[in-house]
């Protein structure tokens, strides 16, 4: 593995490092107001990324007679994944708002557990599309994938923010809240890592690899981010994030890709 794809594969954990290192700079919670801006911007991220980065790879380089069919099967087998992970693993669903986060949380072994779940499908999706490259396939080349990994940061630095300050809400001092969200994003490179050393031995479903992890992360948005975004005061703001972040990693993505 050359140092260009450790580079790629770490590029998202920058992103969330810096987001948990907000703990030094921001003296207060961060507001509703923010917390929308951030989920939105996230979830508008991670949509435009599940199509233009992982979805439209899959059609391109499918071997299926019906080129459709590993993009819709892949696709279904990562929501199915990540439901049966959200139903047998304890955890709780992230609530954004102060008084949701303060009634739910019942641990922060809990909390980085939940962000950790939203944190495997990203590094997925990461993994497979430099697995991709690596298999020299022609609808993936190694700037599409930074344009990826870049996304990925962009919206794990609010993941990284919101983390690190509702722990600090809950009494955590500012360098475990900081260390717990850094760690919450290391899981990313690690599951990129491990679905390259997987998929490098199955390079004829690679088409399967991106649309499951494509599914996955359509999972984490509908499940966790879009209801977040939407309830209460302010929702037009995460509304707007949404388009703005959708609109940001379409442009990484066709541009560099």
């Amino acid at each position: 593995m050359n140092k260009d794809i450790i580079v790629g594969l770490l590029i998202p954990l920058l992103g969330t490092t810096l987001g948990a290192a907000l703990v030094y700079i921001v003296k207060e919670n961060l507001s509703e107001r923010v917390s929308k801006i951030f989920t939105g911007f996230a979830g508008g991220v991670m949509v435009a990324a599940s199509f233009w980065s992982l979805l439209v790879p899959s059609i391109e380089m499918s071997q299926s007679a019906i080129t459709v069919f590993p993009a819709a099967f892949g696709f279904l087998l990562g929501i199915g994944f990540l439901l049966c992970l959200d139903t047998f693993i304890p955890h709780m669903h992230i609530d954004k708002s102060e008084e949701g986060f303060q009634s739910k949380l019942s641990s922060t072994t809990k909390m980085v557990l939940a962000v950790t779940l939203h944190n495997i499908p990203e590094g997925m999706a990461v993994g497979v599309i430099f697995a991709g490259f690596i298999a020299e396939s022609a609808a993936i080349s190694m700037l599409g994938a930074f344009a990826l990994a870049i996304g990925i940061a962009i919206q794990n630095f609010p993941e990284g923010a919101i983390v690190s300050m509702m722990l600090i809400t809950e009494g955590v001092n500012k360098h475990k809240a900081f260390l717990y969200g850094f760690l919450s994003g290391l899981v990313e490179p690690i599951a990129a890592f491990m679905t390259i050393l997987f998929a490098s031995f199955v390079t004829n479903v690679l088409s399967y690899f991106l649309s499951f992890a494509a599914g996955a992360m359509i999972y984490v948005v509908v499940e966790e981010l879009v209801p977040d975004m939407a309830k209460g005061k302010h929702s037009n703001l995460g509304t707007i994030a949404f388009a703005l972040g959708f609109v940001t990693m379409m442009i990484l993505d066709v541009t560099l890709g």
